[in-house]
């Protein structure tokens, strides 16, 4: 969609239905391009040190992160089909010339079925969030992004978090859902429904300040591009420009919190019989002086490129398909009034 120059277009309101289908939209579109990425890094590591049962790996798609639990020895699981890989080129060949091209969205459906409730609430919560902000606050105030993003991360955290932990419980351990409902009931009369959140204050600390951070430099790179380019609405190009730059900028400040994340949940998790007991009450803080003693400040950042390379195309990916399904309700909208 080409914007006008001669003066601002017509605003007219996108229903939250219309954010949702949008957000949706983009949500599957990421995971669809992104996932390979992945799924080639894992098939690596598990060439590299085999995963033995009870050993979890992460597995993302940019939007979420999943904890994946090796069910089982056999060799039948898609991340430890043999493959005699020299790197990630080779590795994204072979996979394609031997197992067919369906080998690289291994593992999709499930991340699908948490990616997509988790973006659609955010998202969406985030636009009511900072057109309820504009009207109070007025249109130029620069703090809206932050507040509405650190909300609706928060809100998207929160109602998700249970469903995560759920999910990875039953790829830990084929249960059945009579069963699940068993594991929930007793862990909820055992520790009080909080246990359900158990994860989240490491999810909140990596997830709010990327929100935060990726939302305020998101509007204001958008803004500074459209100006250089003399335009009054952003085109396709600058909304992945700036989704790429505040998402890579928002991987890099908040990578040390993803790092006690996925040390925190592996911990949790390497033992799904528990007959290994895991300190579950160490703080993030405490894992963190753990990390810097044992591999320096450096070790706070480790698998910078790795997400890097996720996040960054995940980011403008996403922002950009929203904007567009956006822009294209919003001329739907005028031409039927």
């Amino acid at each position: 969609m080409e914007p006008e120059t001669e003066g601002p277009p017509p605003t007219m309101q996108v229903t939250p239905l219309q954010q949702m289908i949008a957000s949706c939209t983009g949500a599957i579109l990421t995971s669809l391009m992104v996932t390979p990425l992945d799924v080639v890094k894992i098939r690596l590591q598990a060439q590299n040190n085999p995963f033995p049962k009870g050993k979890c790996f992460l597995y993302s798609n940019g939007l979420m992160d999943h904890m994946c639990v090796c069910e089982d020895g056999s060799k039948k699981a898609w991340y430890k089909k043999p493959g005699n890989f020299q790197g990630t080129l080779d590795a994204f060949l072979k996979i394609l010339r031997n197992e067919g091209i369906k080998s690289l969205w291994s593992g999709l459906p499930p991340t699908l079925v948490m990616a997509v409730p988790a973006t659609v609430i955010y998202f969406t919560c985030y636009d009511q969030l900072s057109a309820l902000l504009r009207a109070k606050l007025g249109e130029n105030e620069t703090r809206i992004p932050i507040v509405a993003g650190i909300v609706a991360r928060f809100g998207a955290v929160t109602v998700i978090s249970p469903l995560e932990l759920i999910r990875t419980k039953m790829q830990s351990k084929r249960f059945s859902y009579k069963e699940l409902h068993r594991f929930v009931s007793m862990k909820v009369s055992e520790d009080g429904w909080i246990s359900l959140w158990k994860g989240w204050a490491p999810t909140i600390l990596r997830d709010v300040p990327f929100s935060a951070m990726y939302w305020y430099n998101y509007e204001i790179l958008k803004k500074w591009l459209c100006e250089k380019s003399g335009l009054y609405e952003p085109t396709f190009m600058i909304n992945f420009a700036s989704g790429a730059l505040s998402g890579s900028f928002a991987a890099v400040a908040t990578l040390p919190f993803d790092v006690v994340k996925t040390q925190k949940q592996t911990q949790l998790w390497t033992d799904s019989s528990g007959r290994v007991p895991v300190p579950l009450h160490v703080s993030t803080w405490a894992i963190m002086k753990n990390i810097v003693s044992e591999n320096g400040f450096s070790g706070l950042f480790t698998g910078l490129i790795p997400r890097l390379i996720k996040i960054a195309p995940a980011c403008a990916i996403m922002i950009s398909t929203y904007e567009f399904g956006k822009a294209f309700f919003q001329k739907q909208n005028i031409e039927r009034q």
